[in-house]
C-alpha cells in the first residue's frame, strides 16, 4: 500500500506536497518521494524512511516549479531496496515521472513485451516501472511533436487494455502537465480537488481526501474508476472514461485498516463506516455470548479506536484505553520482516495495569494478519492481571493473500489460513474470539453507497475480482513475500536533477 500525490499549482508546490505526504504517512514508512518540474527541468529527492527523515532544507530548496507529484511508499512483493522508491522517470517521450499506489497482476508478462516488442528497459523489481514504460511507451505511439489531451487519453485506455491489476497513479508530463488515473475496477483510491485564489485555480490528487482537507483545497470528487483526468500546466481541467467497462469495485480493506477515519472514500465517509463495525460486532457478540461476562472494552490503537467505542455502547459495557502507544514506532503490519514486528509490539504498546487488573477484558482491533501483535497483546494484558482476555476483530479472517497492493504476508503465514476460529483463538490465546462476518463488514461500508455493488474482497474469501490471478501466480508471489527471502539494500539518495530537451 503507497500513499500518492499531485499538485499543479500558481506557485511554488514543494512545500505543499511534502505537507500532504506527512498526511498520507500511515500509507506508507518504507521510502518518500518527490518530483517537481520547473520549465524544462525536473528535480527528484527521494529517499528511505519517513518524509521528515527523508527531506532536509537543502533538499526542499532544490525542488522547484508549481508543478509535481509525491509518493510514499511500503514495500509490496519482493521490493525492499531504495531502488523501488518512487516517483520514477523516463525522458520519452517529453519527459515523464509516475507515482503508483497498487500492483500489477501480470507485470512479468508486460516486462517481457517491453523488451521484446517496445525495446524498453526495466532497472528495478518494481512494477511501477513498468506501468510508467507502459503508459510512456503509448503515449509515443500517439503523438508527434506535442502532447494533447485527446492523445494522453488515448495513451491511458491502452494502459487498460494492457495492464491488468489494482492501479491508482499520479503522472507528471514535464512542462504539460500532471495526469491521475485509475484501473478499470477503481480498486485503489484516487481524489480530485481544487483551490481557487486571485492567481487562478489549483488541483491536485491525493489517496485519501484527508491530504486535501489539510492543505485547504476543497475536495471535488473521486476519480472515477478507469477514468482520467488532466490538468495542463496553465490549469485547464479535461478529463474522459478511458476504459471499455468500468465497475466500482473497491477494495475494502481500505476501510478496516489503511485509510485515515477522516478520509471520504468514493462516497464512504471511513468513520461513520469503522463506527457500523463496531455495532455489527456488538450485535454478534449479543448472539453468540448474550450471558458474557465482560467488564470493559479496550481498543488495541489506533485504528480500531472508532470501532471499539461503538461495539462498547451497544454492548452497554464501559470502555476505556488500556494501552499507551508509542507514536514514533512504525505500525508493524507494514514493517518489513518478522523479527522487526515482533520486536516492535512492546516498544509500541504498554500496559495500563489498573485497567487490566482482576477484570474480564474485551480487546478490540481492526483485523488479525499474522497474529504475532495479538498474541503479544494478549499475554500483556494477562502480564497486567488480567482474569480473563476475550478478543473481537472488526474484520472477518484474513485467509488469503492480497494481489493488489497489500504486502500481506504469504498464506502460511496468515493466522488464520486453514484455521478455524477456535484454534486461532488458541493460537494467540485467548478465552474467545468473535471475528466480523463477511456481509455485516460489507453492509457496515456500503450501507450509505448503493452505487457501490461489490468490493474487493479477496483477502477473506480468495475470490479476485480481476478474474486473472492463478494457483501458479499465488506460489510466486507467495515465495516473494516469505520473511526469510527479504533483503534491504541501500542506494545513494540524493536530489537529482534532470535536464529535459524536448
Amino acid at each position: 500500500m503507497c500513499g500518492i500525490i499531485g499538485i499543479v499549482a500558481k506557485s511554488p508546490v514543494n512545500q505543499s506536497l511534502y505537507d500532504g505526504l506527512t498526511v498520507l504517512q500511515h500509507r506508507g514508512q518504507d521510502a518518500a518521494g518527490i518530483m517537481t518540474c520547473n520549465g524544462d527541468r525536473i528535480y527528484l529527492r527521494k529517499s528511505n524512511g519517513l518524509v521528515r527523515d527523508a527531506f532536509h532544507t537543502r533538499h526542499m530548496m532544490r525542488l522547484h516549479g508549481n508543478m509535481g507529484i509525491g509518493h510514499v511508499r511500503y514495500p509490496t512483493a519482493g521490493c525492499f531496496s531504495s531502488a523501488e522508491a518512487q516517483p520514477f522517470y523516463v525522458n520519452s517521450p517529453f519527459g515523464i515521472a509516475l507515482a503508483h499506489n497498487g500492483n500489477l497482476t501480470n507485470a512479468e508478462e508486460l516486462k517481457r513485451d517491453l523488451f521484446q516488442e517496445d525495446r524498453r528497459h526495466i532497472n528495478t523489481d518494481s512494477d511501477s516501472e513498468i506501468l510508467l514504460n507502459i503508459f510512456a511507451n503509448e503515449l509515443q505511439r500517439t503523438t508527434q511533436l506535442d502532447v494533447t489531451a485527446e492523445n494522453i487519453f488515448s495513451a491511458v485506455a491502452s494502459v487498460h487494455r494492457r495492464c491488468r491489476g489494482a492501479y491508482a497513479v499520479v503522472t507528471m508530463i514535464a512542462e504539460r502537465g500532471v495526469v491521475g488515473f485509475r484501473d478499470p475496477n477503481g480498486i485503489r483510491p484516487l481524489v480530485l480537488g481544487k483551490r481557487e485564489s486571485e492567481s487562478g485555480v489549483d488541483y491536485i490528487f491525493a489517496s485519501e481526501s484527508v491530504a486535501i482537507d489539510v492543505l485547504g483545497y476543497e475536495f471535488m470528487r473521486d476519480v472515477a474508476p478507469g477514468e482520467a483526468v488532466y490538468i495542463d500546466a496553465d490549469g485547464n481541467l479535461s478529463s474522459q472514461q478511458c476504459a471499455e467497462k468500468p465497475e466500482l469495485t473497491p477494495c475494502i480493506f481500505e476501510h478496516v485498516y489503511f485509510a485515515r477515519p477522516d478520509s471520504i472514500m468514493d462516497g464512504v465517509f471511513v468513520y461513520k463506516a469503522r463506527m457500523r463495525m463496531g455495532e455489527y460486532l456488538a450485535q454478534k457478540i449479543k448472539r453468540i455470548y448474550p450471558n458474557h461476562d465482560i467488564d470493559v472494552v479496550l481498543p488495541i490503537p489506533d485504528t480500531s479506536r472508532t470501532s471499539a467505542l461503538q461495539l462498547s455502547y451497544e454492548l452497554g459495557v464501559k470502555y476505556s484505553e488500556g494501552f499507551i502507544k508509542n507514536r514514533y514506532i512504525g505500525r508493524t503490519f507494514i514493517m518489513p520482516g518478522q523479527t522487526e514486528r515482533k520486536k516492535s509490539v512492546r516498544q509500541k504498546l504498554n500496559a495500563i495495569e489498573s485497567e487490566f487488573k482482576g477484570k474480564n477484558v474485551l480487546l478490540v482491533d481492526d483485523s488479525i494478519v499474522r497474529g504475532t501483535t495479538s498474541k503479544q497483546i494478549i499475554q500483556m494484558a494477562r502480564d497486567s492481571g488480567a482474569k480473563k482476555v476475550y478478543f473481537a476483530s472488526a474484520a472477518p479472517p484474513v485467509r488469503f493473500p492480497n494481489v493488489y497492493g497489500i504486502d500481506m504476508p504469504s498464506a502460511s503465514e496468515l493466522i488464520g489460513h486453514n484455521r478455524d476460529d477456535k484454534q486461532i483463538a488458541a493460537a494467540i490465546g485467548a478465552d474467545w474470539l468473535v471475528y466480523q462476518d463477511l456481509q455485516d463488514l460489507i453492509r457496515a461500508v456500503n450501507i450509505k453507497a448503493p452505487h457501490i455493488k461489490r468490493f474487493d474482497t479477496s483477502v477473506f474469501n480468495g475470490e479476485y475480482i480481476t478474474g486473472d490471478v492463478s494457483g501458479e501466480y499465488l506460489a510466486r508471489i507467495d515465495q516473494l513475500r516469505n520473511d526469510n527471502s527479504r533483503n534491504d539494500a541501500d542506494k545513494d539518495n540524493e536530489v537529482v536533477e534532470m535536464h529535459n530537451n524536448s
